[in-house]
């Protein structure tokens, strides 16, 4: 699914591996300059010394320095990293309201810059750019080719607010390279991906980063669907790698009475710091079932966890990461900058839920194990903890720390469909770029169903997953009759699901996406069960 879109608005944070669990609180970010003005003080300054006057050869020092500065921090913990002055700026806008750009988000197809959405009332929809546009240049230079990646067009098309690019735009429908100089301005981020109601009474909330505009987001999608009738909640946390500690507490304060304890962290220079419910969420009586997975971390851990240690929501899926690891951004004074691990968190019940990282390479294998093991597929599977790790509820119920949050009922992956002949379609990219070139032939078409409905039931005329198979066949998979048959619908699903997003964006995506899925059916299930404990979570 992350293929689909590569917009502007990603960071580059999976390059760097440290967004997996970030927790930081964002007025961090502000201060503790002092501290970049120590001076390094013995054997690495006299290595450096050594090497200026008697090394063989000239060296760079300050290459030198980049080069150790990543290898130090990397003895320490995997979420103490480095980040150079060049990759800042892109870094932090990923959590933050906004960043300034042209507007636009692209895919990178067939060496080229695919325009997938125009951004409403940014730079790039008010001078007329449209999706389907393909930039081919940038400031007059040819910038199409092998080596073009999302890193460098986000380095190019990205600036400060004012600024200017020119792009030269290839469009279907004109013989002649359209140009546009386009003035970079101030452009949205939102970490709501959608809210829709489920089903009578019940309202979904699909939360994808915990930024610095998260909250106000998510509050007013809160309030929209209770305005629609929702009466219960599913707060969809999968695929979630956390961002910002006080979001994660802002939020989840929404749901709990006065007093209660949301988090607290703690470290070897950093005294006990305890985050307590004010009385004040408007959510507090309201029922709540909360969706993790293996990849839900750090801040998603933080708010599942003080809904399951306070008792006071069902949490369904899969374990959670395991990242209980506090960052500090420190900067430097060339404009680069360290995050550096100062304290760990601790849920309600006392759990610190990150996983052992003594061994990297261990910890950095450790979701493909869990594949291997089973986990995903059986509860059995999950490794016994021992008693040292056991902790206790406000309502006594045990809850072990020591790797993740462990949901109260869990929800094996789902394999309805997954056929070897889907995951190659799916793997190898061909299910989407079937999709690409689908909405790329028929996008004036498209366009003239305005609203979800409309299009949804025009795309449930046409026979997508025949030609999905024709396309394949085209890119070297031959058809298999019978798997083709068990994944049929699945493929079907996708296929809308992705063209409903090019043309709508993601609350359109979401419906259809979610349409069958298991964790959702079940987390609905609970809910209705818990009808008159709304406080309690019951536990199978």
């Amino acid at each position: 699914m992350k293929k689909i879109v590569i917009p502007i608005v990603v960071s580059l944070a999976a390059v760097f591996g440290f967004v997996i669990g970030s927790v930081l609180s964002k007025n961090e970010l502000q201060h503790t300059q002092k501290v970049s003005n120590l001076n390094v003080d013995g054997k690495l300054d006299l290595l450096l010394n050594l090497i200026d006057l008697q090394y063989v050869d000239t060296v760079n020092r300050d290459e030198l320095v980049e080069s150790a500065i990543p290898k130090i921090l990397a003895e320490l913990d995997p979420h103490s990293v480095y980040i150079p002055a060049e990759d800042l700026q892109i870094v932090n806008d990923d959590l933050d309201k906004s960043f300034s750009g042209i507007g636009v988000q692209f895919n990178i197809q067939k060496d080229t810059i695919m325009i997938v959405a125009v951004i409403s009332g940014g730079p790039s929809e008010r001078l007329g750019i449209l999706p389907g546009d393909r930039i081919v240049t940038v400031d007059d230079s040819l910038f199409v080719g092998p080596a073009i990646t999302n890193d460098k067009v986000m380095k190019r098309l990205r600036g400060p607010k004012g600024t200017k690019v020119k792009v030269g735009v290839k469009r279907s429908t004109s013989e002649e390279l359209l140009s546009f100089e386009i003035v970079r301005g101030d452009i949205p981020l939102h970490s709501i991906d959608a809210s829709y109601m489920l089903q009578d009474k019940v309202g979904y909330v699909k939360v994808s980063k915990f930024g610095s505009g998260t909250y106000d987001e998510f509050v007013e999608a809160l309030t929209n669907l209770r305005i629609e009738g929702a009466e219960r909640y599913i707060v969809d946390l999968r695929g979630n790698s956390g961002g910002y500690l006080d979001a994660a507490i802002l939020m989840t304060n929404e749901f709990l009475k006065e007093g209660d304890l949301i988090v607290y962290t703690e470290g070897k220079a950093e005294k006990r710091r305890d985050a307590v419910a004010d009385g004040r969420g408007v959510f507090a009586q309201t029922p709540v079932a909360v969706l993790i997975d293996e990849w839900s971390a750090s801040a998603s851990e933080i708010f599942a966890g003080a809904i399951q240690d306070n008792d006071r929501g069902v949490v369904v899926g899969r374990r959670s990461f395991g990242k209980g690891l506090v960052q500090q951004q420190i900067p430097l004074r060339d404009g680069s900058a360290i995050r550096l691990t100062i304290a760990r968190y601790h849920t309600p019940s006392g759990r610190c839920i990150q996983k052992p990282y003594s061994d990297k390479d261990e910890y950095d294998m450790d979701i493909l194990n869990r594949y291997l093991h089973g986990e995903m597929d059986d509860k059995d599977s999950i490794k016994a903890l021992p008693d040292s790790l056991k902790f206790f509820t406000t309502q006594g119920r045990v809850v072990y720390g020591g790797g993740g949050i462990s949901p109260d009922v869990f929800v094996p992956r789902d394999t309805i469909g997954m056929t070897s002949y889907y995951t190659k379609i799916y793997n190898g990219g061909i299910l989407y770029d079937y999709t690409f070139e689908y909405v790329d032939k028929n996008r004036e078409k498209l366009a003239l169903y305005k609203d979800f409905t409309s299009l949804l039931n025009y795309l449930n005329t046409q026979n997508l997953a025949d030609e999905l198979v024709q396309f394949a066949q085209g890119r070297g998979i031959p058809k298999n009759d019978k798997m083709y048959a068990e994944s049929k619908a699945l493929m079907q699903n996708r296929i809308k699901a992705y063209i409903l997003r090019s043309m709508l964006g993601d609350e359109a995506f979401y419906p259809v996406f979610n349409e069958n899925d298991i964790v959702i059916r079940v987390a609905l299930q609970e809910l209705s069960n818990n009808n008159s404990l709304p406080s309690v979570a019951r536990i199978k």
